[in-house]
């Protein structure tokens, strides 16, 4: 018998989080903040209070918010999404946290080679961001672009995982000159 759908909103350090979720499938990942698109309660979703049951999807993002976990365990059920779109986001599950990929990288990847700008639209169809991390993808010259929860968040998310600054020696490619990294916010030893 499958179970219920259910919904819980998570307090995180950047705003909070409504996660809808039927079991270890997660379903929507929400902001929920005045002026930032949402998705909506499903129709009889019962909600969920804290304390969350181990290894929910609540309690996920909360162990993943409090530095806990670095990979979520959780089945991707999102409402709709085109082929393309699953392709995209199941290639862009497999960067891990600390990591970051580009667009054209991440097209290149799950079989669309030349498709950059379509896999961003992928990221903004995005209905789990997080856990579906598409904060993990920059531009092609390092550059922080295109995150619908406001840049802000998508620094803090990287700089939560250690990925900020964007290390220039890494494999994402060259930076651009006003890229902050890490060899300038660091000297680099002779």
């Amino acid at each position: 018998m499958p179970s219920q759908t259910e919904f819980a909103d998570v307090p995180t350090p950047i705003g909070t989080f409504r996660v809808v979720f039927q079991g270890r499938a997660i379903q929507v990942v929400d902001l929920l903040e005045h002026g930032v698109h949402q998705t909506g309660v499903p129709v009889g979703a019962g909600r969920r209070k804290p304390p969350f049951a181990a290894a929910s999807p609540p309690r996920q993002l909360q162990e993943y918010f409090r530095g806990d976990r670095r990979a979520f365990d959780l089945d991707l059920d999102p409402d709709t999404a085109s082929a393309f779109d699953r392709a995209v986001w199941s290639k862009l599950t497999e960067v891990s946290s600390g990591r970051t990929t580009t667009y054209a990288e991440l097209a290149r990847r799950s079989g669309y080679p030349g498709s950059a700008r379509a896999v961003g639209g992928a990221m903004a169809r995005n209905p789990i961001p997080i856990v579906i991390p598409c904060h993990r993808v920059i531009g092609t010259g390092g550059s922080i672009t295109g995150y619908g929860l406001g840049l802000w968040r998508k620094r803090w998310l990287l700089d939560h995982e250690g990925a900020w600054p964007i290390r220039s020696r890494s494999a994402e490619g060259p930076r651009s000159r006003a890229q902050r990294t890490l060899d300038v916010v660091l000297p680099v030893p002779a």
